[in-house]
C-alpha cells in the first residue's frame, strides 16, 4: 500500500479473505519489535468480529511461525461502553464522565409499555401483547435515532403533507409513536439519562472531535464496519484522515463500471434532491456500502484495494464473477455478452433437495467429507436456525460436534424450558401437560434421588391421563393417593402451593420472585449451572430489578407468553470445545470469518433473503420522508453476506424444494447465479452424489413385508375366562383379544384428554346407579358424580347439559312404561359353558309384565347396526340373555324376550333431543337383522363356536380376520397392520 494524501480507505476483495488478509497486511505495517500489535487499536463491529480477528492473528503467527505476538487492542463500536473501551482517548473516561449515562434498555422496555398504558388507558393492549408493543416502539425509536432523526422532525412539511393521505391505522399508530417518545424523552432529560443508541452518537462525535483536534499518536484502523449510521460514517471518516488511521471495508466492488454505480441510486447523498428515492436499488449488495461512503464523503474513486490475500483466499477470477453476478436490472443486460472470464464461478457447487431434512444430511455429508483433508476448514452459514440445529443432530452420527455460534433462545434451552413451564402451571393453575412436563423435566430433582423422583412421578402420571380435573393442585391429591405417592405429591404441592396462590394478576417482579424460588426448589443449585443457567439467572436479575422499580400488573395467563417473548431475545451460545475445524454461524456471525470450504444453506425466498417486514408504527412513506431506507434495505445485506461468502476457494449453495410449511420458491440470489451460468454450465455445478449419498443414507436396505400376525398360544393359555364383551371382540377380530386379554395390553388415556365414549360411559352408569337405589334426583346425582370426578369446569359445562337432556329421557322412559320394572342394575352375572366360565356386567334388567326379562345395555358412544349383531360382532345382548337363562345375574334367573340399546347422543325422536331406544333384531319386514325368536339360538352358536376355533381349538388369533368388522385400533400398530395391508408407502 503506498501512502497518498486524502482519506485512507481500503477494500479487501471478497475472493481474498477478509481478516486473514486484514492480518496479512497489518502485520507487516503495525508491528514492532518489543511491543508488536498492542500499540495498534482496531475498531470493529462486533463481539464475533473480534473473535475472528483473534483466530485470524493465530492462524498468521503458526503461518510463519512466530514465537509470540501481542495482539492489538480491540473496540466494538457496538459496546454500550464504547468510552471505556477507547480508554487513553477519553482521558481514562474524561470525556464519558461529561456525556450522560445510556439507559438500561429492560427498564426502558418496561417503561415504555407503562407510558402506552398510561396514553391508551382502556384501549391499550394486555399482558404479553403491551410489552410487544412497547419492544416495537423502542426497536422504532432506535432507528431514528441511529439516523439521527430528532422527534421534531416527525412534524417536518414531508411527514404532514403525507398524514392526510394515510389510512386510520397509520395515522393512530403515528400519533402513539411521537406522543410516547416525546414523553420518554422528557423522563431521560429529568433522569439525566440517554437512549444507548443517542449516547453512541454522542460518544462518536465527541471521539471525532478528539481526534481531530488532538490526532493520536498511536494508529487507529476500523475494519469490517458497514454501518452507515450517520454519526458512525463521521468517525470513520476521521479515522481515515488521521496521520496514522486507516478503514478497511469488505467487498466494496471496485471494479463495478461508474454507470453500474450510479444504478444503484442517490444511496443517501444529501446533494440529491431525495437521499432516498424508491428507485434506488437497495437490495444490492452495494447499496449500503454506497450509502456508507457518501455520509463519509468519500468517493469510491478514492478507495484503494488492499493488495494483501488471506489463507483461505478464492481465486481472482471469481471477485469479478460476484461482481456480475449482482449487478442491478439494467446493467445485468450484459449477461448476454458477459464474457466467459467474467462468468466463471470453477469451485461453486449448487445442490438442491427435496425437503429441509434431506438438505441438512447432505450438508452433514459434505462437511464430513471435507473433514478427511487435513487442516482443511468448514463453515455452514445459514440463518434458518432449525435448518442449523438439524446439521448438528446430523454430524453427531459421525462423534463431529459443531456448535452453532448463534446459539439457540433461552427459552429453548433446559434452565429456561422450566420457568416456562412453571409460568404455564401458573397460568393454568396444575393444567396436566405442562405439569407433568415440568415434574419429569430433566433438571427437576437431578442427582442421587432422581431415581425415585421419577418413579414417583410416572405412577402418577399414569392416574392423571384422561379429562383434565378441576384446576389447582388439591383435586389432584385423591390421584396421588390411588397411585400410592400421596407423600410425594404432598411435596410438590407444597413446592408449587406459593406459584399458584399468587392469584389471577401480580407484579411482574412478584411473579419472577416466585418462578425463580420455585423453579430452585425443585432444581436446587443445578437450575443454574450450566451456560443456559448463568443466562437465565443474568435474564431473571436484570428484568427482576427493572420491574422492581417500574411497576408491571401481569395476569396469570399472559405470563408463559410475555416471558417466551423476552427469552427469545436471549441467545445462549455453547461453551467452547466443538470441532476445531467446523462452525456453523447465522449470518451476524459470519461476517468477516473465512473457510476452505463455505456451504451457504436455506437459499429460499424468506430465507435468505429474508421477508422484508414492514415497520409495525410507522408507514413506509413516513420512514422514507425521514431519510431512512426502506425495509428492502435488509434484503441488500443479505446479498452481501451471500457475495462475501462467495469468495471462498469452495463454495457449496444449497436449497430445499420444499419447507415446513409447503413448496419453497429459490432465493433471488440464487436464481441469479443460475442466469449467470446459463443452462450449459448449471448442470456442471450441480452436484447431484451428494444427495444421492443423502437419500441413501436413510434409505435401509428393502426387508419384505411383515406377515399378517396369526399368533397361536398353546391350550393351557387359551383356557381362560371370557367376558361377553371379549367374544365380541374375539369374533370381529381375534388378533384384538389376543392382545388385550392373553397379552393383557391396553393403551393409556391421553393426557388432558378429550372425554372419551368410555369415561362418559363410566359417569352415565354411575348416575344411573344410584338413582336406581333411590340416592337422589339425576339432577342431584349428576352433580355430585361430576364434583366427584374432580372435572374440569369447562368439561363439565359442555358435557353436563347434554348428559342432563339424556338423564331426562331415561326418566320419562320409565315413568312412561310403569308395568316394567327395572330389578338389577350394574350387577354381575356368570355362566359356564363346556368348563369356561363367561362372565359380564348388566346396564339393567327389567321385569316385564308378563314376568319375562329385558335386558338393556346403555350406549354413550356408536350404537352396533342391526348387520353387525347378525353377523355376530355385537352379541353382548345376546349372550347377556344365555346368563340370564343358563347363570344367573346377581341371583336373578329367567327368560329374556327383549333387548335394547338405550342411545344417550342426540336423537330426533326424542322430546328432549336426546336419547333413543333402539333395538338389536328384526322387528319388521323392512329391516334386516336377526329374528327376536333367533336371537338367543344365534347368539348361543356363535359362541360355541368362538370356544371351538380359539379358547378350546386351535385356531391361530388372526389380525383382522373379519376387515369389516367393527373394532378399535388400539393393536393396529402392534399387529402392523399399514405394513401388511400394502399402505405403508413401501
Amino acid at each position: 500500500m503506498t501512502e497518498r494524501a486524502g482519506p485512507k480507505v481500503y477494500s479487501i476483495a471478497a475472493h481474498r479473505g477478509f481478516a486473514d488478509a486484514l492480518v496479512a497486511g497489518l502485520v507487516p505495517r503495525y508491528s514492532e519489535p518489543d511491543v508488536g500489535l498492542a500499540w495498534l487499536t482496531l475498531l470493529l463491529p462486533s463481539a464475533r468480529a473480534a473473535r475472528t480477528m483473534s483466530e485470524a492473528f493465530v492462524r498468521h503467527a503458526g503461518e510463519h511461525e512466530t514465537k509470540g505476538l501481542l495482539m492489538p487492542r480491540m473496540v466494538l463500536v457496538g459496546d454500550l461502553d464504547l468510552d471505556e473501551a477507547l480508554g487513553p482517548l477519553f482521558d481514562s473516561l474524561g470525556a464519558g464522565a461529561a456525556i450522560p449515562p445510556a439507559a438500561d434498555p429492560t427498564r426502558r422496555w418496561l417503561r415504555i409499555a407503562a407510558l402506552i398504558r398510561e396514553v391508551q388507558g382502556d384501549k391499550a393492549p394486555k399482558g404479553s401483547a403491551l410489552l410487544r408493543l412497547a419492544l416495537e416502539t423502542g426497536q422504532v425509536m432506535d432507528r431514528l435515532l441511529v439516523e439521527e432523526i430528532a422527534p421534531d422532525d416527525l412534524l417536518s412539511d414531508a411527514v404532514i403533507d403525507l398524514v392526510g393521505d394515510l389510512s386510520e391505522h397509520w395515522r393512530r399508530n403515528l400519533h402513539l409513536f411521537a406522543t410516547i417518545q416525546r414523553y420518554w424523552l422528557a423522563e431521560l432529560e429529568e433522569r439525566g439519562e440517554r437512549d444507548a443508541a443517542a449516547r453512541r452518537n454522542m460518544l462518536f462525535r465527541e471521539a471525532a472531535r478528539r481526534m481531530r483536534d488532538n490526532p493520536p499518536v498511536t494508529p487507529f484502523v476500523a475494519a469490517g464496519v458497514t454501518s452507515a449510521a450517520p454519526a458512525l460514517a463521521r468517525l470513520l471518516r476521521t479515522v481515515a484522515d488521521l496521520p496514522n488511521g486507516s478503514v478497511i471495508l469488505p467487498d466494496l466492488d471496485l471494479s463495478m463500471g461508474e454507470e453500474v454505480w450510479d444504478e444503484l441510486g442517490h444511496a443517501g447523498d444529501t446533494a440529491a434532491e431525495t437521499p432516498f428515492a424508491p428507485g434506488d436499488a437497495v437490495t444490492h449488495p452495494q447499496y449500503h456500502l454506497k450509502l456508507l461512503l457518501n455520509r463519509m464523503g468519500v468517493a469510491r474513486e478514492e478507495v484503494q484495494p488492499w493488495h494483501r490475500a488471506g489463507l483461505a483466499k478464492g481465486p481472482p477470477e471469481r471477485s469479478h464473477a460476484i461482481s456480475s453476478l449482482f449487478l442491478p436490472p439494467e446493467a445485468s443486460k450484459v449477461w448476454a455478452d458477459l464474457p466467459a472470464a467474467k462468468r466463471r464461478m470453477a469451485g461453486v457447487r449448487l445442490v438442491e433437495t427435496a425437503n429441509p431434512e434431506e438438505e441438512a444430511q447432505a450438508i452433514a455429508l459434505l462437511v464430513r467429507q471435507a473433514l478427511d483433508e487435513p487442516e482443511k476448514r468448514i463453515a455452514v452459514v445459514t440463518p434458518d436456525r432449525g435448518l442449523a440445529g438439524r446439521v448438528v443432530q446430523h454430524l453427531r452420527r459421525w462423534n463431529v460436534a459443531a456448535d452453532d455460534s448463534a446459539g439457540r433462545p433461552l427459552s429453548q434451552t433446559p434452565a429456561g424450558r422450566v420457568l416456562l413451564l412453571l409460568a404455564e402451571v401458573a397460568a393454568e393453575p396444575a393444567a396436566p401437560v405442562p405439569l407433568i412436563a415440568l415434574l419429569e423435566h430433566p433438571l427437576v430433582a437431578a442427582g442421587a434421588e432422581r431415581a425415585a423422583w421419577l418413579r414417583a412421578a410416572r405412577r402418577f402420571e399414569l392416574q392423571l391421563r384422561g379429562p383434565r380435573k378441576a384446576p389447582g393442585l388439591a383435586p389432584l391429591r385423591p390421584l396421588a393417593a390411588k397411585a400410592k405417592v400421596g407423600e410425594w405429591w404432598a411435596g410438590v404441592e407444597e413446592t408449587l402451593a406459593p406459584l399458584l396462590d399468587a392469584g389471577e394478576e401480580a407484579e411482574l417482579s412478584r411473579w419472577l420472585d416466585l418462578l425463580a424460588a420455585t423453579g430452585e426448589a425443585l432444581c436446587s443449585e443445578g437450575l443454574w449451572a450450566r451456560e443456559d443457567g448463568r443466562a437465565l439467572s443474568a435474564f431473571v436479575e436484570d428484568l427482576r430489578l427493572q420491574a422492581r422499580e417500574v411497576a408491571m400488573p401481569l395476569a396469570a395467563d399472559d405470563l408463559p407468553s410475555a416471558l417466551r417473548d423476552a427469552m427469545d431475545r436471549v441467545a445462549v451460545r455453547p461453551p467452547y470445545g466443538g470441532h476445531p475445524r467446523v462452525a456453523i454461524y447465522g449470518l451476524l456471525e459470519a461476517r468477516m470469518t473465512r473457510a476452505d470450504m463455505v456451504i451457504c444453506a436455506g437459499l429460499n425466498e424468506g430465507t435468505w433473503p429474508p421477508r422484508p417486514a414492514t415497520d409495525p408504527l410507522l408507514a413506509p412513506g413516513v420512514l422514507r420522508a425521514l431519510g431512512v431506507p426502506g425495509a428492502d434495505f435488509r434484503i441488500g445485506l443479505a446479498a452481501h453476506d451471500l457475495a462475501g461468502m462467495l469468495g471462498a476457494p469452495e463454495v457449496v449453495l444449497t436449497r430445499s424444494r420444499r419447507d415446513t410449511s409447503g413448496p419453497a420458491i429459490a432465493s433471488r440470489f440464487l436464481l441469479r447465479v443460475r442466469a449467470l451460468l446459463g443452462a450449459d454450465l448449471v448442470e456442471k455445478h450441480e452436484d447431484t452424489e451428494v444427495v444421492e449419498l443423502a437419500q441413501a443414507l436413510d434409505d435401509p436396505p428393502e426387508v419384505p413385508h411383515a406377515p399378517q400376525p396369526k399368533p397361536c398360544p398353546p391350550t393351557e393359555l387359551r383356557r381362560q375366562d371370557v367376558s361377553v364383551t371379549g367374544l365380541d371382540r374375539l369374533r370381529s377380530d381375534p388378533y384384538q383379544y389376543y392382545a388385550s386379554k392373553l397379552l393383557r395390553l391396553s393403551d393409556l388415556d391421553g393426557v388432558d384428554a378429550d372425554p372419551t365414549p368410555a369415561w362418559q360411559g363410566e359417569l352415565a352408569h354411575a348416575i344411573l346407579e344410584d338413582f336406581h337405589d333411590g340416592k337422589g334426583t339425576m339432577v342431584e346425582l349428576a352433580d355430585k358424580h361430576l364434583r366427584a370426578m374432580s372435572a374440569h369446569p369447562l368439561m363439565r359445562a359442555l358435557w353436563r347439559p347434554r348428559l342432563l337432556k339424556a338423564l331426562e329421557f331415561i326418566g320419562q322412559q320409565l315413568a312412561d312404561h310403569p308395568d316394567r320394572v327395572p330389578v338389577k342394575w350394574e350387577e354381575w352375572g356368570e355362566m359356564t359353558v363346556r368348563g369356561i366360565r363367561v362372565f359380564g356386567k348388566a346396564d339393567r334388567i327389567d321385569r316385564l309384565p308378563d314376568g319375562t326379562l329385558a335386558v338393556v345395555d346403555y350406549k354413550t358412544g356408536r350404537v352396533p347396526s342391526k348387520k353387525e349383531v347378525q353377523e355376530g360382532y355385537a352379541l353382548q345382548l345376546g349372550t347377556t340373555g344365555l346368563i340370564l337363562r343358563d347363570g344367573a345375574v346377581d341371583g336373578l334367573s329367567g327368560e329374556a324376550t327383549r333387548f335394547e340399546y338405550w342411545k344417550f347422543g342426540k336423537s330426533k325422536e326424542s322430546d328432549t333431543g336426546f336419547g333413543e331406544v333402539l333395538s338389536p333384531l328384526k322387528l319388521t319386514t323392512r329391516q334386516q337383522g336377526v329374528l327376536p325368536e333367533d336371537f338367543l339360538p344365534e347368539s348361543e352358536r356363535y359362541l360355541h363356536e368362538a370356544l371351538d376355533k380359539w379358547i378350546l381349538g386351535v385356531d391361530p388369533f388372526t389380525a383382522r380376520l373379519n376387515p369389516d368388522a367393527p373394532g378399535y385400533d388400539t393393536y393396529d400398530q402392534l399387529m402392523r397392520l399399514a405394513e401388511w395391508q400394502g399402505r405403508d408407502g413401501s
